[in-house]
């Protein structure tokens, strides 16, 4: 059975944000003699020398002030144009955020939030999309030059955003087997070393292929049908780390794997649940419609483990009252859960609710909704009622009054919305996470139907899209037989690797050669030092993206970096003899199944730069060659082929190249809407999921890793978490004083971290003790720097995605040097 925290109860820790006073009011700076920090892998030795998989943050000393409490603003007016104007200057900088996310713009490079169905302001971008678009349209340039003056080892040496920092890279470059520095390489080399190396291999399966979520619909398309035309299944996505449990549980009860609402349902709806996210920070869009909800009446339920700014209160920046200050309030009611307390709270909702539908039937149940539209709501009543209170509260650690008044607000309505992100999802639970959530929503009938439904927060733009243009390890019949019918090929019908098997099988030395399609894969994978070593055994890794990172230093004997546009930017195909030029598009899947195109309109950072799906297309003719059944180069000239290739393929699509040039796109089938269930039953499916259990030692806590506010997914805008009031340090350990006080650790000590799990440990060292609003017994710490803590083979076993929310820890005063491998 899964299991997670259950830690010794001692007192109640979800009052109101208001209670929360830190004794420090004023703003700390650490100890100015510290020791460099320290993993537990030390440096790794690779054929180009030895480098550090995890080099040092900026050490300008930590200053932490009070938690903010009220999101948005001026403040993240002034951040917005503070980051535009640094990195990209004024054209660059400012004119994009013109056309972001506008109906004949392009898609914002950061969240998946979708865009409104109707009229847009014309400033419809948040302070992250502000950073994503600067971080991309950045004026500072990586050069040949600058890889002649940097060794990779001495660029190990610095940190990920000292690398993020020096620009965009300009040119296809090459480190070859035993050299120090990258070279530069021509597009036509670069391509035909991946084909050799490829076509090399004794099995496809030795190979395996990487999509970032950030990937257009075009160039993931085209990925998937030149990996499966190679032969193998070996998709892994970033999906694999984050959402996986989502489309476990979802499939399982809808049989449909995405969320069922559309942007206007959340404006419409009466009591919306926002669990285990933090939108402020995430995906600040979603707060303008949360305030819209309230505004039309809606409650607001905030659960999380930490008070975020964004589910206090929101200042809208688009009107004169939120520029001078004044906030409106989003959580009427905050339930601070102890890490993995999500279960019992939901048990505890629908023990409530069912007490009061078995006092009067009707009361609690919309037995019309159930009796017609689910399955299994037996099995989930006689767990509901057996279920004790007792644990219930100890494990949640909310008290029954409170649950209590959650659960008289859902029975008051049908119009729920139930809104999570990975905070439930990296879980040794995660699917059950969501399932309990599920069974308040079917017990409610609060699906199909306008201001009701599961609202699933997707990660990064297009992460979605990725997943339904093909890209997964474990592909459906159906689309293999499309696929086939379509291109005449024979796919691989075995499943394939992903993410966490993916690095398993190279350290194996299973799998020889590695390309990815973005991302920052070393960093976005738990066990960092395990995954390092992995990549370190292969022969070649390939990465196709924007801007140096570190999964360009820790490479394979050799490496190759294919530098793309990014989505601001013209995707021109030059004219010919034979035809004009080409102005390409692409386009995007949100988080709520609407597809629009994406078009950059302003200069590539360097004229070698080539469009991700061009890429893709003219590395699958270099390494196809005769077996190719589809003709990649006019795919690569025109996207209008590619998108031909679509609407023969995946369902929704049909007419893929008119529909997506109308304004605003299109939706895709999304049959839960319509009361259409997919599953086995035919129905709906309740589910019965247990309440996890696991003791923790008098020592120890359970650790969940987060984001700053200066951060999306592994890119490191800046230094500060603004909203958490914790300034130029990243490698922090946030407790509650109460907990730093029992184990003798004073605010700002350095300490040392392990981790604890399945008699392993991992320790990381030379992190910041810091005192935050927190339960006691739990912890958190940012990634990709917690990474090292994360065991690679912590996962929730359905749906095999790591545990990075919820890992047992232990602190002790920090040492000096370096810590002995586990």
């Amino acid at each position: 059975m899964s299991q997670s925290i259950e830690p010794v109860r001692e007192g109640s820790h979800n009052g109101e944000f208001a209670n929360y006073h830190p004794r420090h009011h004023a703003p700390h700076t650490a100890t100015e003699q510290r020791p460099l920090p320290c993993v537990e892998a030390g440096t790794l030795d690779t054929p180009h020398g030895a480098v550090d998989p995890l080099a040092p943050t900026q050490l300008a000393g930590l200053r932490q002030r009070d938690p903010e409490r009220k999101a948005t603003g001026i403040g993240a007016v002034l951040s917005s144009f503070h980051y535009a104007l640094g990195e990209a200057g004024v054209v660059r900088g400012v004119l994009p955020l013109l056309q972001v996310n506008q109906k004949d713009g392009f898609d914002c490079p950061g969240c998946a939030w979708p865009d409104p169905d109707g009229k847009r302001s014309h400033f419809d971008f948040c302070e992250n999309g502000a950073k994503a678009v600067a971080h991309e349209s950045d004026r500072r340039r990586v050069t040949a030059d600058f890889f002649a003056k940097h060794s990779v080892a001495e660029l190990s040496q610095q940190s990920d955003y000292w690398l993020e920092q020096q620009g965009r890279l300009t040119e296809p470059m090459v480190l070859r087997t035993g050299a120090t520095h990258y070279q530069s390489i021509s597009w036509a080399d670069a391509f035909a070393l991946i084909a050799v190396e490829l076509n090399a291999l004794a099995s496809p399966n030795e190979a395996s292929f990487y999509t970032s979520g950030k990937a257009t619909n075009e160039a993931a398309f085209a990925y998937q049908l030149f990996v499966r035309q190679f032969g193998t299944n070996n998709l892994p996505d970033c999906s694999n780390m984050c959402h996986e449990a989502s489309g476990t549980a979802l499939n399982h009860v809808l049989g449909f794997g995405k969320g069922t609402v559309k942007l206007e349902d959340i404006s419409q709806a009466k009591l919306i649940f926002n669990v285990g996210h933090n939108p402020g920070t995430n995906h600040p869009r979603m707060l303008s419609v949360l305030q819209e909800a309230k505004r039309n009446g809606a409650k607001i339920i905030a659960v999380n483990p930490l008070p975020e700014t964004g589910l206090i209160s929101f200042m809208q920046p688009q009107e004169v009252a939120g520029l001078l200050g004044h906030a409106t309030p989003i959580a009427d009611l905050f339930l601070q859960v102890r890490i993995n307390g999500d279960v019992p709270l939901f048990k505890g909702i629908l023990k409530a609710i069912v007490a009061a539908d078995d006092a009067e039937r009707g009361a609690g149940i919309d037995w019309d909704y159930v009796n017609a539209n689910t399955a299994g709501v037996d099995d989930l009543l006689a767990d509901v009622r057996a279920a004790s209170w007792d644990e219930i509260v100890r494990a949640s650690g909310i008290e029954r009054e409170q649950i209590e008044t959650a659960a008289a607000w859902a029975r008051e309505t049908g119009e729920i919305i139930c809104s999570w992100c990975v905070g439930i999802t990296q879980q040794h639970n995660g699917p059950g996470n969501i399932q309990e959530l599920l069974n308040l929503l079917l017990l409610r009938g609060a699906m199909a139907k306008p201001g009701a439904g599961a609202c699933c927060v997707r990660g990064h733009s297009n992460v979605q899209g990725d997943r339904t243009m093909g890209v997964w390890e474990r592909p459906q019949p159906e689309l293999l037989d499309a696929l086939q019918g379509a291109f005449d090929f024979n796919p691989p019908r075995e499943h394939g690797l992903d993410s966490q098997k993916s690095i398993v099988a190279m350290h194996e030395g299973r799998v020889k050669v590695f390309i990815s399609l973005g991302g920052n894969f070393l960093l976005a994978l738990p066990d960092t030092a395990y995954a390092a070593e992995a990549l370190s055994r292969t022969r070649l890794t390939v990465r196709i993206g924007t801007k140096l990172n570190r999964s360009d230093l820790v490479t394979g004997a050799q490496s190759l970096i294919l530098p793309c546009l990014g989505r601001t930017e013209a995707d021109v195909t030059p004219a010919t003899p034979n035809r004009p030029a080409i102005e390409q598009f692409v386009s995007c899947e949100n988080s709520m199944g609407v597809i629009q195109w994406s078009r950059g309109r302003f200069a590539p950072a360097s004229p070698q730069l080539m469009g991700e799906t061009a890429i893709v297309c003219r590395m699958a003719a270099a390494v196809l060659g005769d077996r190719a059944t589809v003709d990649w180069p006019t795919w690569a000239e025109n996207y209008d082929h590619v998108r031909d290739g679509i609407a023969k393929v995946i369902p929704g699509c049909h007419d893929y190249n008119a529909r997506v040039r109308h304004p605003g796109g299109f939706y895709l089938p999304n049959p839960p809407r319509e009361n259409v269930y997919h599953t086995d039953t035919g129905k709906a499916n309740f589910t019965v999921n247990p309440i996890p259990v696991h003791q923790l030692g008098p020592d120890q806590f359970a650790m969940t890793t987060v984001r700053s506010h200066d951060q999306y997914n592994t890119t490191i805008y800046g230094l500060h978490d603004r909203y958490r009031g914790l300034h130029n340090e990243r490698r922090v350990v946030m407790l509650n004083r109460a907990d730093l006080d029992e184990q003798g650790i004073a605010p700002h000590q350095l300490v040392d971290v392990t981790s604890h799990w399945n008699g392993q440990t991992r320790t990381a060292c030379g992190f910041v003790a810091v005192e935050f609003p927190i339960p006691k017994r739990c912890a958190a710490m940012y990634y990709p720097e917690a990474n090292v803590l994360i065991p690679v083979g912590s996962v929730e076993p359905l749906s095999n995605c790591p545990t990075s929310k919820c890992t047992i820890i232990s602190l002790r005063p920090s040492e000096q040097g370096k810590v002995a491998r586990r």
